[in-house]
């Protein structure tokens, strides 16, 4: 399973579309086996889950998503969780794997 995280200095962005990069984390068996950070192509509607689907990602793990964000991801066969706390993309993974991942609400500006 492959899992993106959009960053900001290191953490997870509020707002997907406003991230700096993308960490992706392979998971195997419930541990990471590595990560990457890629900076995305240019924020524009349909873009970002169209390039994470070729990049191979399963899941992206987000703070704040629109709906029409989060049907287009799924559109991609990439499933989608909101409302996570701003914490490393590894701290988020690992809680997630672990079924201890907390979702708040999902933050979003439009």
């Amino acid at each position: 399973m492959k899992i993106a995280v959009p960053t900001v200095e290191g953490k997870l962005s509020m707002h997907f579309g406003h991230c700096q990069e993308f960490v992706l984390v392979d998971v195997e068996d419930g541990e990471i086996k590595s990560s990457q950070s890629l900076v995305p192509p240019p924020h524009a509607p349909g873009v970002l889950p169209k390039w994470l689907h070729e990049q191979g990602a399963d899941l992206i793990i987000a703070s704040g998503m629109g709906m029409r964000a989060q049907n287009l991801f799924r559109e991609n066969g990439i499933d989608v969780l909101v409302g996570a706390p701003v914490l490393e993309p590894e701290e988020l993974v690992k809680k997630y794997v672990s079924e201890e991942l907390e979702l708040g609400d999902n933050i979003c500006d439009h």
